[in-house]
């Protein structure tokens, strides 16, 4: 069985139809757990009475405890052996779960896997393959606002799978201590991803999983929001992940990506949001170091194996300054 978990927050407009795609997938032996982060639109009112013929379990918190921890309590209560996660803006093709699924078990060398990601609004366009990391701490979604005409759609080995539409399995999600809470949302893929690697758990793209994605539809895709927590948790991963050896290596990258960020959002008008990331990134290092520990501990792969995951590119890194993907 796998279990589907979606996090829904004020997610009235989207999750009636990423229910629906649910509903006509090809996998039958599937559960659905939607965990409501306290949503005030009435989105998850009655979900169990509309939904009839869904294997469907609504679990309904009293407060909005963020996207990771939201994701950890759904697998907490997941029965599979397989983690679906989707979000309620991501609309998954009817066979999206049965080629993740059989990927799985055809590749038992991956333990994650990521979707294709398509613009909902604009199906021609990507969304995303997986995710990428640079050396220098940055990460963002392979492929994203680029045609698909121009970009050979194949499966291949990608650093982590975006949450909005992937499969862990669940021993090895949980093993990794699932998503780190501190993180509230954004960057908590990127950081999983890592630990798994770190563990020597590798992740998958599976090009025939197609998901139709909004993104960021319960924030109002503000910017504001996206380089706050996007800003603050990459310092976080980095802090947490990146190897002793490549930590002082790459460092002189990561301040220069920084500092190149700081310059642009502040000529950009976002000035306060990019400096109150950096101020909270660093009073909470305290927490990023304290989870370093444990991490660094249980690491069972070697320098080379880690950096070759990563992208080392300096024209990678000079286009994403200018062009804000994540």
């Amino acid at each position: 069985m796998a279990s589907v978990i979606v996090v829904n927050w004020n997610s009235a407009t989207t999750l009636p139809r990423c229910l629906t795609s649910l509903a006509a997938q090809t996998r039958a032996n599937f559960e659905i757990i939607v965990i409501d982060n306290r949503s005030t639109d009435g989105s998850a009112d009655d979900l169990e009475r509309q939904w009839p013929t869904l294997n469907l379990r609504v679990e309904r918190l009293p407060t909005n405890v963020g996207f990771s921890a939201a994701n950890n309590i759904g697998a907490s209560l997941a029965h599979g052996k397989w983690l679906a996660l989707l979000n309620p803006d991501a609309f998954p093709r009817p066979d999206w779960l049965e080629c993740l699924v059989n990927t799985a078990i055809a590749h038992p060398e991956f333990v994650s896997f990521a979707s294709c990601l398509l613009q909902s609004e604009d199906p021609m366009v990507w969304d995303g393959a997986g995710d990428v990391y640079h050396v220098s701490g940055l990460a963002w979604r392979r492929h994203h606002g680029k045609p698909i005409s121009v970009i050979e759609n194949k499966g291949e080995e990608v650093f982590s799978a975006c949450a909005a539409a992937a499969l862990y399995r669940r021993d090895a999600f949980i093993e990794a201590g699932g998503f780190d809470e501190f993180f509230f949302c954004y960057h908590e893929d990127v950081d999983l991803g890592f630990r798994l690697r770190l563990k020597g758990y590798r992740c998958l793209y599976v090009p025939e999983a197609v998901v139709y994605h909004v993104g960021a539809a319960s924030s109002g895709n503000s910017l504001n929001l996206r380089i706050y927590w996007g800003h603050r948790n990459l310092v976080w991963t980095y802090a947490k992940n990146m190897p002793g050896m490549l930590v002082w290596v790459c460092l002189p990258i990561h301040l220069a990506m920084t500092l190149a960020y700081l310059i642009y959002f502040a000529l950009s008008g976002h000035g306060r949001d990019i400096c109150r990331a950096k101020i909270d990134a660093f009073r909470g290092l305290g927490h990023a170091l304290r989870s370093r520990s444990k991490i660094q501990r249980g690491r069972r792969v070697g320098i080379l194996e880690i950096i070759n995951g990563m992208d080392c590119s300096w024209s990678s890194i000079l286009h994403k300054i200018i062009a804000v993907e994540r």
